[in-house]
């Protein structure tokens, strides 16, 4: 099942300082091609317990893929279990999820500026303003909080009623002064918290383990959740869900049933469409009042693991991971779904983040 060895416990690898990661020079390679204006960075799990994550650079204008860019940067391996990826300004922000690890690296070079350790299992990180991220954990009932100036927790936000032992919190969405939450493994809610006193403010009860969450840039966020993947779950098993949530009343609105059994992931909005992960890639409008028939984009392959669209043209991108042992592969589609472009990647691509160009 997607995701699953996440559930085995995190292991502790690497260990450097926080402004350097090599003292040996000839250790540092210069990437080939150096970040264009605008073009998509891949995150690669690479196999658990390995350390051989990796991270690679596609550019959409000539449909060039720069792989191990991290590694050719810094002289080292990114880590155990690269999770997701975030652009604040000049500077990348990478979880590492089974290293304990998230390193911020320099756009321009991608070399290592700084790195947090002490979060148990980082899976994503967020800009909440000029000074302050947060940071979420699968294995954790709390949310970090990062002082980017010199790459320390500044605290904790503690999660009422949440239990340790199975703590867990995804992707964080930033709208106003309030940042939303899905609670993932185990759990059925999302969180609402105020920026501003970094407090969870309200939580919503949404169904069972909200995977993925999506903003439509209007009052809605929306959540896909993947009904708890089997049956002798203990937090409960149910068909999986799209559930709109009215952010002015934080209330459910609507909630459109998916196929019962299927296993959904990696929810993305783009120019009033939702699509997500499931029998291929699905495609339906904000104002559907039931799920699509078919799949938009239908595949073969029983390992699609990562999506994302291009927010600048609508262009697709479905990452697939094969075996989980060799190189994975990312196929691009244009906006009416036919293929465009296909490139090997790293060990299984499971984050994407766009460096778009500035306006």
């Amino acid at each position: 099942m997607k995701k699953i060895f996440f559930y085995a416990a995190a292991a502790a690898v690497v260990s450097l300082s926080l402004t350097s990661c090599s003292d040996d020079d000839d250790n540092i390679l210069e990437p080939v091609v150096s970040p264009v204006a605008e073009g998509l960075y891949i995150v690669c799990n690479g196999n658990y317990m390995a350390g051989n994550g990796s991270l690679s650079y596609y550019n959409p204008a000539d449909n060039t893929i720069e792989n191990d860019i991290f590694l050719r940067a810094n002289g080292m391996k990114l880590g155990d279990t690269a999770q997701s990826m975030m652009i604040d300004g000049e500077t990348g922000w990478i979880c590492v999820n089974g290293s304990n690890t998230i390193y911020a690296i320099n756009l321009s070079d991608y070399q290592v500026k700084g790195q947090i350790k002490g979060i148990t299992s980082p899976r994503n990180v967020l800009s909440v303003s000029s000074d302050k991220l947060y940071a979420t954990s699968l294995y954790d009932n709390r949310i970090a909080i990062i002082n980017p100036a010199d790459y320390s927790i500044s605290g904790y936000i503690d999660i009422p009623e949440m239990e340790g032992s199975t703590g867990s919190t995804e992707q964080l969405v930033k709208v106003g002064d309030y940042v939303y939450v899905n609670c993932w493994s185990y759990q059925k809610e999302i969180l609402k918290i105020d920026s501003r006193t970094d407090k969870v403010v309200d939580r919503l009860e949404v169904g069972i383990q909200p995977e993925s969450i999506a903003y439509d840039g209007d009052s809605s966020l929306w959540v896909l959740c993947d009904g708890g993947g089997w049956e002798q779950n203990p937090i409960g098993f149910e068909a999986p869900t799209l559930v709109c949530v009215d952010l002015q009343a934080f209330e459910v609105e609507r909630t459109i049933q998916l196929a019962e059994y299927s296993s959904v992931s990696e929810l993305t909005y783009f120019d009033n469409n939702l699509y997500w992960l499931e029998n291929g890639v699905q495609k339906m409008s904000v104002n559907a009042v039931s799920a699509p028939a078919s799949p938009f984009i239908p595949t073969t392959s029983y390992a699609l693991y990562s999506l994302t669209v291009n927010p600048s043209n609508g262009d697709i991108y479905v990452g697939d991971a094969i075996d989980y042992m060799q190189n994975g592969t990312v196929t691009r589609y244009n906006s009416a779904g036919n293929e465009v472009d296909s490139f090997t990647t790293g060990i299984i691509p499971a984050g994407f983040c766009w460096k778009l160009s500035k306006e």
